[in-house]
This record gives structure tokens, C-alpha cells and sequence, in this order.
């Protein structure tokens, strides 16, 4: 009951203490059955390989991520983590099935045990201080029946759990059958040590114009067709929008501005209950500085005494320079008009200084590694205390040297500071001694030997403050705004941009808007603009006003794209430029059919170049750029021979092997191999996903849903 009693304590401990077993292993099949879900319920969010995902149980994952604390990440993108991780245990999990992959009790205790969070939580251990599996199992049943829902997060994170662990074995498993052997190694090796240093002429393929280049509609749908699988596309938008922005109007922050103006001066306020008048201070006279800024100012007193650059940047002079009394504004900072009053001013209230900590055994905070006594620590502190006021001594550099403070690597410089920030005697001698002093003092961290580095003022200013916000009117106004927009668009036979351009809106276009996404460039998250985008009542040219955060969207339909093979239209933006290249390549080399290495040159106004000790692995030519396709051709070619003409990445090439030099035989290529066996297995994980993942039969159906 000990533990139970500090679950209804502890609440906070407790959600705690799951959070950190999460990523840690659970005691699968303890404390449940197999089946948490109980079965299919309600409609399927997904259908992966033929099994269906529980919208219930997807829904219940994504309230959990929210609770777990992902504060800066909107519902979409949780909505996208879950996701990622649902399908990624649905594909892994046919895997585990298949392979009759599971883990076993022992193997889970073992992995609590050696986990951090848990094996050193007090609650856990044993008189011993050694992790106890028979309280950590009794903490679970005592989840089970105080916190049912604590539990059902546990639950929910149980499987989850097991499959990494599963992951893990699975692919070991794969990395286990992914060696390398030595002649593999050798031919690493190889690649990357054997040289060749080539002559070439390049004939650039921009030195063609693309406007002698015709590229046909029906080349581009042959090409598409060739290369299917590159030119795939996933179900798309295209929109435009005019955004109505609720933003204050110039007569709004003139308002704003009087009305803050207008507090600084007394006012004669009527009293009805009494039938008497009396007048009330202003922002200039009042003496209930924060009685007067909760009633009239949108900030609250700062009763803090800050230093010049802890005030606005862009006003800082301006306030420092106030005497006591005066008043500075109306002035605007951000979106706020401001009107600062300076309270009080502390001369030199706040000290920069700089200092070399000699500490002894037993001072307090010192380093275990310090073992020189407080007699030692004294004769050195005075000794670099005669250093530190010689001429010429560089303080910051002896403090380098020296210091056993944390500040040693600053030059021990301890920045500004107020009074009562550091130890008394300290702090008194800070604010005792005038600039550029030099002195020890003792404390209980040791002996200090302090340099005064600065002094500054520090000043207490209320700020009467109002947020520059819309006026009701400017509010309503943005809606009939928007209203009678969205009215003209529909009942007009002009174009949407058309009538935008006549009331001097801006329309902005988003083109290829994905079934998920949800930000649009200049609204932000607008998942609800998305779903309408891809409803299918929704037609291509359809408009509708949408409320958003601050103001209103109108927005179109303009454009569809289904799933499948790109259009011709859709895929030339891609296509063109290849085709191009393929037709200057084919130009280039029939014009220049048989010629040298020098008649290249000279006939198309090119320079012979050299390029030397260039290796497969690395095949980048200098002034050519990445030209693994010429690279690879110059080492099929036996010294001293010309290649033919060759397609390369960025134009035509001919190529004269000058040298070729093979890397030196070593007695062993196990290095080798073990370091390329490495270099396979940390693809494993990726790839082999990556690859059940492009043949699995997915049915995503979050767009229904979210």
C-alpha cells in the first residue's frame, strides 16, 4: 500500500516515471493479454498489407502524443507522428510474424534493469540499492488498479515497446547475414586508391542555345511513359487565395496613441453614488505607480532595477538618460505605444568584475581534485596578487592560467551583476572599490583575488503600456471587406484576379497542394482550407471565405491532380531540361564525329585541360564538376588511348589517358572489408524499411479523418 499511497500523492512523479520506462522495455504479457485493442472498432484509419488500422486506437495514440508533451506541434503533425509510427509497426510487425520473431520475459528484465531511468529510481530498488524486479512488478499492478488511465498509456506504449525490441532482433538478423569478404575489401580498396590522370576537351551543353533545341509534347509522353516510376504523382491542389488580415487601421493607432496620451494628465471623474466629483492622478503624478498600471496599462509594473541593455534597444539612451520623474512618450515599441516614467536610479548599482578563485580542500564546491590545504591556498592566492597589480600583467590570461573558478576559461570574467547577486564579502568589495581595483578577499569558496572591471547605473521605470490591436469598426469593416469579395467572385463573370485587381487585393497561388499538407505560404496551419480543397463536392473553380486567425481567406479552387502518372503539362518542367541536354549531346557529337582531342578544341573554342589522380570513388573533375559516367570510362581505357565522344553530366567529352597508377597490394584487406561490412550494416535499417515499405499495399485514409 506504500506504493499505492504515493501514486495518489505523487501524481506528477508518477506520470514521470512512465514517461521514462517508455523508452526503456515493459514486461510485455505480465499484466495483459495480447489483444489490448479488444478487436476492430469503428472505422479503419488505414488498410496496410491487408490489415486494417482502428481509427479508435489511432485516435487514442494521438491524444496520448498530445499529453506527452509536444506543445509547439499543431494537431496535423501529430496526427503525422503517430502515423509514421502505426505504419511503420504495421510493416515491421508482418515481418516479426512471418519470421516468428517475439521476445521473451528474461530478455525484457534485463533491458529494465539496465536502463537508467528505471534501475536508479529509489522506488525501485532494494535495501541494496540494486533495481528490485519484484517492485517494479507490484508498482505495475498497483498502476493497474489507482490510475487506470496512467495505465492505458502504459498499455498503449507496451506493444510499441516490444516491436522496437523485435526491430532490434529482426535486424541483427539481417546485418548478421550482410558481411563482406576480403576480395569485396580489396576491390574497396581499389576503388578508392587506384588513379588515372586524363587530357579532356569539354563542349559545355549551355555553349548550345536552348532556343535551338524543339522539344515535342509527344517526346515528353514517350519519355514519361520510359520512366514510370519517376514520374508518379499523389493526388494535388492548386489554389488561390486573397487573405483580409485583421490588422489595426492608421486611425486605430492614432486612437490608441491619444488615448495613452490622454493618461498622463489628471482627469475629474463622476461619482454617482455620491453625486461627487474628484480627481484622479494621471500616469505623470500619480504616487501608486502599480495601482495605476493594473487599471490602465496592458503590462504591470516592473519593479526590477535593469540595466541599460536590458532596456529597448532602439530607446535605451533615451530612458537612461531621464532624471527622476520625468517622462518619456507616447513612443511606439513593436506593437504597443509606450509611455516610460523613470521611478529611481541607482548609481552603479550593477558591477562587472573579474576574478581568480584559489580554493582549498573542504571549501565549499571545491573540486574533489583539489587537495592543497587553506594555508596553501593563501600563500598562492597572494602570491598571484602580487602578479595580477604588476604593469604590464594581463589579468584575463592569469585567470586563464590559474583559476580553479568555473569562469577560468573567460579570463575569469563574471559579467554585471546587482547587489546581493554574489557572497557578502565579495559583493561588498565589488560595490566597495572603484573601477580597476585590484584586491583578495576571502569567502567560502576560498580566496578571491577580484579585479573591478566596470560600473554602471541601474534605473526602476514604469512603462504605461497599450497593444496596438483593431477597433471593433476596423473588425467589421474587414468582414464586409471580405463578404462582398466573396459574393463578387461567385455572381461576377470576371476572373478571380480580375476583381481582386479592382479593389487592389493581392491574390497569392499555391500550387500542388498535397492531401495532408496543412500550411499554406502566408496563412499558416489551415487544415481546414486543405479538406476543403480535396472534398469532392469541392469543383475546380468554386470559391469560399473561410474565417482563419486573424482576418479572413477567400479563397479557389483553381487546379486538380490526380493520382498516377503525371500529365504531359505537369512533368515538362522535369522532362524538358533532360531532353534538351539529350538533343545538344546528340547535336554535339554528330557535328564533331571523329575529330581529335586538338581539332575539338580548336574547332568549338575549348581548351585542352588536365585533371590528375582521380579515383572511382571520388569521380569529380576539377572545372568539370561530378562526372562519374567520364571517371569510370578513363579507367576501362589502357594509357595512352582516346575515348570516343561521351555524354556527360554538365556536356560532351573526349578523353586522353595520360597515366594510370594501381594503389599498392597490402598483405591484408580485412580492414578493409570489416570497415565496408560496417558501412552495410548502418544502411540496414533504413533500406530494408524503405523497401517493405515501397512494396507494401497501403490505404491511407488520414485525410478522411483529420
Amino acid at each position: 500500500m506504500a506504493i499505492l499511497e504515493n501514486i495518489r500523492k505523487r501524481t506528477t512523479v508518477l506520470i514521470l516515471i512512465i514517461g521514462m520506462a517508455l523508452f526503456a522495455f515493459v514486461i510485455s504479457g505480465i499484466f495483459t493479454s495480447n489483444d489490448f485493442s479488444g478487436g476492430k472498432v469503428g472505422s479503419s484509419i488505414a488498410e496496410i498489407n491487408g490489415n486494417e488500422i482502428s481509427i479508435d486506437e489511432f485516435r487514442r495514440k494521438v491524444e496520448r502524443a498530445s499529453r506527452s508533451g509536444f506543445p509547439s506541434s499543431t494537431s496535423m503533425q501529430l496526427v503525422n507522428t503517430v502515423w509514421n509510427q502505426v505504419e511503420r509497426s504495421a510493416i515491421l510487425g508482418q515481418q516479426f510474424e512471418d519470421l516468428g520473431i517475439s521476445i521473451e520475459q528474461d530478455q525484457i528484465i534485463d533491458v529494465i534493469k539496465s536502463s537508467p531511468g528505471l534501475a536508479s529510481n529509489p522506488q525501485f530498488m532494494n535495501e541494496n540499492g540494486v533495481f528490485d524486479e519484484s517492485k517494479f512488478r507490484d508498482f505495475i499492478i498497483e498502476l493497474k488498479q489507482s490510475a487506470p488511465d496512467q495505465y492505458n498509456d502504459w498499455l498503449l506504449d507496451e506493444q510499441s515497446i516490444i516491436d522496437r525490441a523485435k526491430e532490434q532482433a529482426y535486424f541483427n538478423l539481417i546485418k548478421a547475414g550482410n558481411g563482406a569478404t576480403l576480395k569485396e575489401g580489396e576491390l574497396d580498396y581499389k576503388l578508392a586508391n587506384d588513379k588515372v590522370d586524363i587530357r579532356y576537351v569539354r563542349i559545355p551543353y549551355a555553349s548550345v542555345p536552348d532556343s535551338t533545341i524543339v522539344v515535342s509534347k509527344n517526346e515528353i509522353a514517350e519519355y514519361i511513359a520510359e520512366h514510370k516510376d519517376e514520374y508518379e504523382q499523389d493526388p494535388a491542389r492548386d489554389l488561390q487565395f486573397v487573405y483580409f488580415e485583421e490588422k489595426p487601421s492608421p486611425e486605430d493607432e492614432a486612437a490608441i496613441k491619444d488615448q495613452i496620451s490622454q493618461l498622463l494628465e489628471d482627469s475629474v471623474e463622476y461619482f454617482e453614488e455620491q453625486d461627487t466629483t474628484d480627481t484622479i492622478p494621471g500616469f505623470l503624478r500619480t504616487t501608486n505607480i502599480a495601482e495605476f498600471l493594473d487599471r490602465n496599462s496592458d503590462t504591470k509594473f516592473d519593479t526590477i532595477f535593469r540595466a541599460k541593455k536590458e532596456l529597448p534597444s532602439q530607446f535605451a539612451d533615451t530612458l537612461m538618460n531621464l532624471q527622476v520623474g520625468e517622462v518619456y512618450g507616447p513612443y511606439r515599441d513593436g506593437d504597443a505605444f509606450k509611455v516610460s516614467r523613470m521611478i529611481a536610479r541607482r548609481p552603479n548599482g550593477s558591477v562587472k568584475a573579474s576574478h581568480i578563485l584559489i580554493t582549498y580542500e573542504g571549501a565549499e564546491r571545491a573540486s574533489p581534485e583539489i587537495t592543497r590545504t587553506k594555508e596553501e591556498a593563501e600563500e598562492r592566492a597572494n602570491e598571484l596578487l602580487k602578479e595580477a597589480t604588476k604593469s604590464g600583467t594581463v589579468f584575463a590570461e592569469l585567470a586563464r592560467d590559474n583559476s580553479d573558478g568555473p569562469s577560468a576559461p573567460r579570463g575569469g570574467d563574471l559579467g554585471f551583476f546587482q547587489e546581493g547577486i554574489m557572497t557578502p564579502k565579495f559583493n561588498d568589495f565589488a560595490f566597495g572599490n572603484n573601477v580597476g581595483h585590484i584586491g583578495l578577499v576571502e569567502t567560502e569558496f576560498g580566496f578571491h583575488i577580484v579585479k573591478v572591471d566596470d560600473k554602471e547605473d541601474v534605473v526602476q521605470i514604469a512603462t504605461l503600456s497599450r497593444d496596438i490591436e483593431p477597433s471593433e469598426e476596423t473588425i467589421n469593416k474587414l468582414f464586409e471587406d471580405a463578404t462582398k469579395f466573396e459574393m463578387a467572385t461567385t455572381s461576377s463573370d470576371k476572373s478571380f484576379p480580375d476583381v481582386a485587381k479592382e479593389s487592389e487585393f493581392l491574390v497569392r497561388p499555391v500550387n500542388k497542394l498535397k492531401q495532408l499538407d496543412e500550411n499554406l505560404p502566408g496563412l499558416g496551419a489551415q487544415r481546414t482550407i486543405v479538406q476543403w480543397a480535396f472534398n469532392d463536392d469541392t469543383k475546380i473553380g468554386d470559391i469560399k471565405r473561410f474565417s482563419i486567425n486573424n482576418g479572413y481567406a477567400v479563397v479557389q479552387l483553381t487546379g486538380e491532380y490526380d493520382k498516377g502518372l503525371m500529365s504531359v503539362e505537369d512533368a515538362s518542367g522535369r522532362v524538358l531540361p533532360i531532353l534538351r541536354k539529350q538533343k545538344k549531346a546528340a547535336q554535339i557529337i554528330a557535328a564533331n564525329s571523329g575529330r581529335s582531342l586538338d581539332d575539338l578544341a580548336t574547332n568549338n573554342g575549348q581548351s585542352i585541360s588536365n585533371a590528375s589522380a582521380l579515383t572511382v570513388k571520388t569521380p569529380t573533375i576539377a572545372g568539370a564538376g561530378r562526372e562519374p559516367l567520364i571517371v569510370g570510362t578513363a579507367f576501362a581505357l589502357a594509357e595512352g588511348t582516346a575515348s570516343e565522344l561521351l555524354e556527360g553530366e554538365t556536356g560532351v567529352f573526349k578523353i586522353e589517358v595520360t597515366k594510370k597508377e594501381d594503389a599498392p597490394q597490402l598483405d591484408n584487406y580485412a580492414t578493409y572489408a570489416t570497415t565496408l561490412q560496417s558501412s552495410n550494416a548502418a544502411r540496414v535499417n533504413s533500406a530494408v524499411y524503405n523497401a517493405l515499405k515501397k512494396k507494401a499495399d497501403i490505404e491511407d485514409n488520414r485525410a478522411t479523418f483529420y
